[in-house]
Formats: structure tokens, sequence, C-alpha cells
């Protein structure tokens, strides 16, 4: 992946191993339910490096028992909803490379009406999702 070429993380995700070295993923439809699925298993190992561009809520929570979550925002504004001992903590992002660290093992989702695009680094060992009720 070294090159002379820009690449982008909405498109090629990127491995950030645990020994400091990376590997491009590339991002397809199928890729997440792959992943659910097993196909990918190093990727216990490390950090994956993702973007996203949404302008909903999320239909599920997720939890990372792992490490810390990176959840920072490039483009429009979202609500990061935390549940920790069954109550709902919201962290507001609206400027630019604003962020929060996601603490291992609490479920959180991300609400937002507007065109939001936002960057991620998950310790992904052991994810856990479950639907977002009503």
């Amino acid at each position: 992946m070294h090159t002379d070429k820009a690449h982008s993380v909405l498109n090629t995700y990127l491995h950030v191993k645990d020994d400091g070295r990376t590997d491009p993923i590339p991002a397809s439809e199928s890729f997440w339910e792959q992943l659910a699925g097993g196909a990918y298993p190093h990727l216990d190992q490390g950090r994956l490096m993702s973007a996203f561009a949404f302008s909903e809520p999320w239909s599920v929570w997720e939890r990372h028992p792992a490490g810390e979550e990176l959840v920072m925002l490039l483009s429009g504004a979202a609500t990061v909803v935390l549940e920790e001992s069954g109550t709902e903590r919201t962290v507001q992002l609206s400027d630019t490379g604003a962020y929060v660290l996601v603490p291992p093992n609490v479920w959180h989702t991300v609400r937002t009406s507007v065109p939001t695009t936002m960057l991620f680094l998950t310790p992904g060992a052991g994810t856990e999702h479950r639907p977002v009720q009503g």
C-alpha cells in the first residue's frame, strides 16, 4: 500500500496491526457480513480504521470488549449515545475532528439526521451488536 497514490478510508479500510504495520482492507457491500461470518480472523488483533457516511440513526448498538474505540467526526454532526449501568449518556460531536473514546464493553450507538461522515478506530475482537429498540 506504500505508493504515490492517495487512498480513501471510505473505500479501503486499514488494519493497524499490533506490530505497528498496516494492511489495506477493501471496503465492500458484503464486508461487515463477511466479518461477522469469520472471514477475517486476523482482524481480531490490532485495530480496524474505517469511515462511513450516513444520514440516519444507526439501527444497532455495539460494544467492543477488546479495548477503547475512537469515534471521530469528519463532517456533519452526530450524537454518540453510551449506555453505562442502564443509563444513557450522550456526547455531541459538531466540530470537524471532534471525537469521543468509547470505553471497552460499553454499548454505544450514533444518532444523526444530517449527512455525516465519521472515522472509527476499532478493536474488533469479540464485538457484539444488538438492535436499537423503537
